[in-house]
């Protein structure tokens, strides 16, 4: 245990020791052993680079201190005389090397630091900056960007890699980048310098505790607010966008197995009477109806289908549910007291119990412009509130059977007012009233910017 712990720490002082060994050098008038005149560059493969995947080593799986070989691709520790990035470099004649923390590119085995403007291309890609003039531009053009592997991009609409089954943080990553106050925000890193943050690829931590979308939807945005300093009282760019009101109408119920003349008194009691609390949101969550599966005379299945206002009528103050708890059940009722700027819907399609999780496979008809919530609001609400229509910019759909299904998602491109398809790395345009055909589960509407009703230009 003892020499496994020695064999780690050398490895992981590699760049210590060899930071200390060139300024002893400078001191006693030595060459510096940085150089400008690598003869290995031309070696590099921009092709296989691809910083998606964690920072681990592939044969140590640490993800202290380590590098990427630019000529394979491959991850790597250390650069040391025993290091796995040394024994690499000397077995395969791969000579150039970048520290994925530090962003110093090195020549091994030779082990001297490469300065050379030609590589900016690439730590640009592992760690990009934006300026406030290209940020407020971002929304304003559909010019295609060329990638250093030579593919096209458009900004905004690119895939992600599905590494370990994460397609479902995926299309939320995705889905919450197509919203310009908050991708704009964590694109100017003040923001949240102050913020502390984890070792290693926190990322792929993360996604191994989830596997739906919705789960992952509600901790991220939580667990964001929190981290920018957001509570209750308190507000963050989380909340400033997403957040909305509104009032709960709540009655306990006698429990069903209650003798007829105990119900009758439980109904007396002061405890019945219902209750109105406030309460804030950054989603609204949509029931869907229980799915009528069967055959017509043809024996085809039939999908059924519920209007997206049907399914808002939980909002409307009138519309009463039962829920049950542990112990006790309620009946409840909502209305929406206040909008946010962008309003997330997550429409309930998976029921879970102790055996397994059922899907309601239910579509869900909706425009994709003009949404106006107007009835959903409280008397008082209506007349404060200036403009509450809404215009879809993000659609998440669940794809197949609850556990082996897949996620993917259509995107507004804001700058050319056309639909896109994301799923994984592939993305394909795609025309508006195909999005109203999918089982969505996911949506990010975005309120109209102006009160005469002219809209964001959505292609429809």
């Amino acid at each position: 245990m003892i020499v496994g712990m020695k064999r780690e720490r050398d490895i992981d002082e590699d760049d210590d020791e060899e930071e200390v060994q060139v300024k002893i050098g400078r001191s006693q008038g030595c060459e510096d052993r940085r150089s400008r005149h690598c003869p290995y560059l031309d070696t590099i493969n921009r092709s296989v680079l691809d910083f998606d995947f964690e920072k681990l080593c592939s044969i140590s799986l640490s993800h202290i201190n380590v590098y990427a070989c630019l000529i394979c691709g491959k991850y790597f520790q250390g650069r040391g005389q025993k290091s796995h990035a040394y024994i690499h470099s000397v077995q395969f004649t791969h000579h150039v090397f970048l520290n994925l923390h530090t962003l110093k590119f090195y020549c091994l085995p030779d082990n001297y630091e490469i300065i050379d403007s030609s590589l900016e291309d690439i730590t640009y890609v592992l760690k990009p900056t934006f300026t406030k003039q290209h940020i407020s531009g971002l929304d304003k053009q559909g010019k295609l960007y060329r990638a250093y592997d030579g593919t096209t991009y458009l900004p905004g609409i690119v895939g992600l890699n599905n590494i370990k089954a994460n397609d479902y943080a995926n299309v939320v990553l995705q889905a919450l980048s197509n919203v310009p106050p908050l991708r704009n925000y964590f694109l100017e890193e003040e923001n949240y310098r102050g913020i502390r943050r984890p070792p290693g690829d926190i990322m792929f931590l993360l996604v191994q505790r989830f596997g739906d979308a919705v789960d992952f939807l509600s901790w991220f945005m939580n667990a964001l607010h929190g981290a920018l300093g957001g509570t209750k009282k308190k507000s963050s760019i989380v909340s400033k966008v997403f957040q909305g009101s509104m009032r709960i109408f709540s009655k306990k119920l006698p429990h069903p197995d209650l003798p007829a003349e105990e119900k009758e008194a439980f109904l007396l009691k002061e405890e019945y009477q219902e209750e109105m609390s406030e309460s804030t949101f950054l989603y609204l969550t949509l029931d869907l109806p229980t799915a009528p599966l069967y055959k017509d005379e043809k024996e085809q299945l039939i999908i059924p289908q519920v209007p997206l206002f049907n399914i808002l009528g939980k909002f409307n103050g009138n519309t009463e549910k039962e829920y049950k708890t542990y112990k006790e059940n309620f009946l409840k009722r909502f209305q929406l007291t206040k909008l946010p700027p962008y309003l997330i819907f997550c429409i309930k399609r998976f029921t879970k119990n102790n055996f397994f999780v059922e899907k309601n496979p239910t579509i869900v008809n909706f425009p994709i412009t003009n949404v106006d919530l107007r009835e959903y609001l409280t008397e008082e609400a209506q007349a404060t509130e200036k403009i509450t229509t809404y215009d879809l910019v993000a659609n998440v759909v669940h794809d197949g059977k609850p556990s082996e299904g897949s996620y993917r998602i259509h995107v507004l491109h804001h700058g050319t007012g056309k639909w896109y398809e994301l799923q994984d790395l592939q993305v394909i345009d795609i025309l508006p009233q195909m999005i109203t055909l999918s089982e969505a589960y996911i949506q990010i509407w975005k309120r109209q910017d102006k009160e005469d009703g002219t809209k964001s230009h959505t292609g429809a």
